[in-house]
């Protein structure tokens, strides 16, 4: 038994800190009140600072090696995976407890972690995303021969790349959404637009028929789990609401009116502002291919400022980063202060606590402190509630991070 004793509680959801005794057994929180410890507990003595929820980031891509998808297909699995478990310790180090990988990380990577082989955030993933033959997640450039073109796709059959399932037809997307839920997947991602860092779809498409995105709506509903979609155009936004997709990601260039029928539907938005930001700086020197740097110019300028339809509406927004090449990931605590100019510091730090947790669908066991959660636990220099600088430094403001109940950091007991 573990009790963090006095701390400032920000418990992910309050709007003020509370002056509570924080009690751990096992994996668990077994107690939030202000009475003393037990006897016979470790006690962490907090010195006044502020006890939060581990944080929780909602979309990223553990097996996105290189900026240039199309040269990372290319790249042998090995390689892949020991980067992935490099990102993985380092977003741990920063204090997110918890990701949800939205397309490549598989069954094997979560029972890796879940094993103790490496040290990394808790894991939910979909497995391979889905997209349609020339979509977002297909690969091969418009330009290259690729050995599917001929002996795969024409003769009507799907194909993998490391992110995704090229897959076709009504059919086919059930039997994808199905496979993947049998290998553990916790939710389906499919891609409902063109995207930037693929080169040969638009930007302004609209990916997928109705018909198959009903049938990728209608499998996870069957099975109790959820669907998102990559979608940046608001027309192909208003589409996804209205055929019940459960939420989006990115929503770049979303419209009022299409906000409004987001927050009537209950359909919830990731944006990714860290991953437009760090492309924009450092895209063209790291080999990010001259159409991908095209369609970026088309939504840089617009992400913050649809943003704040979003916040008018009452959309239910999560925190997620979306940065894909190895030097991108490290930037991952950007995205904190990119929310500023629409969000206030207590929106920001709910969104990356128990409303993400909210959108995972894991509310009660991640992203709040209460009685029965798993104890992911952060104890921070400074008052995030004031100044979110305490969270974009890497970690260097966090002392302690605390996974299920271990610690992966203590500086307090170091120093003590």
């Amino acid at each position: 038994m573990i009790a963090f004793t006095n701390a400032q509680v920000f418990d992910g959801v309050s709007d003020t800190l509370r002056s509570v005794n924080v009690t751990v057994t096992g994996e668990r929180i077994s107690g939030v009140s202000a009475a003393p410890p037990d006897p016979g507990a470790e006690v962490i003595d907090c010195g006044g600072r502020v006890l939060m929820p581990g944080l929780i980031d909602a979309h990223v891509h553990v097996y996105a090696y290189d900026l240039n998808v199309t040269r990372a297909q290319h790249l042998p699995m090995t390689m892949i995976a020991h980067h992935a478990a490099n990102m993985l310790r380092d977003c741990l180090d920063r204090g997110f407890t918890t990701v949800r990988d939205t397309a490549g990380a598989d069954f094997g990577l979560w029972l890796a972690i879940q094993q103790g082989l490496i040290q990394a955030p808790r894991l939910f993933f979909c497995g391979r995303a889905l997209s349609q033959t020339g979509g977002h997640l297909d690969m091969r450039h418009q330009h290259h021969h690729h050995h599917h073109d001929d002996d795969v796709v024409m003769c009507g059959c799907s194909f993998a790349t490391p992110l995704g399932w090229v897959v076709d037809g009504v059919d086919a997307v059930r039997k994808a959404t199905r496979e993947e839920l049998r290998r553990g997947a916790s939710f389906i991602k499919f891609t409902g637009s063109g995207g930037v860092s693929t080169t040969s779809d638009p930007l302004e498409g609209t990916q997928f028929s109705d018909d198959e995105v009903r049938a990728i709506v209608e499998e996870v509903e069957n099975h109790r789990v959820y669907c998102t979609a990559h979608i940046h155009p608001d027309r192909a936004l208003k589409r996804a609401v209205s055929l019940g997709v459960h939420c989006v990601e990115h929503g770049t260039l979303i419209e009022p009116d299409t906000a409004a029928m987001a927050a009537e539907a209950g359909t919830s938005i990731v944006p990714t502002l860290a991953v437009m930001a760090a492309l924009v700086e450092h895209g063209r020197e790291l080999g990010y291919p001259d159409e991908s740097l095209a369609k970026l110019d088309l939504v840089k300028d617009e992400a913050v400022d649809r943003l704040r339809h979003m916040k008018s509406a009452g959309v239910r927004v999560g925190f997620g980063t979306d940065l894909i090449g190895a030097p991108l990931q490290k930037l991952q605590c950007i995205e904190f202060g990119l929310r500023k100019p629409v969000f206030s510091n207590l929106e920001i730090l709910r969104q990356v606590t128990a409303v993400n947790a909210e959108i995972l669908d894991a509310t009660g066991d991640i992203g709040e402190i209460a009685e029965g959660a798993y104890a992911d636990l952060l104890v921070v220099d400074g008052n995030p509630l004031e100044d979110l600088g305490v969270l974009e430094g890497d970690g260097a403001d966090i002392p302690v991070v605390m996974k299920g109940g271990e610690f992966h950091r203590n500086r307090l007991e170091e120093a003590a």
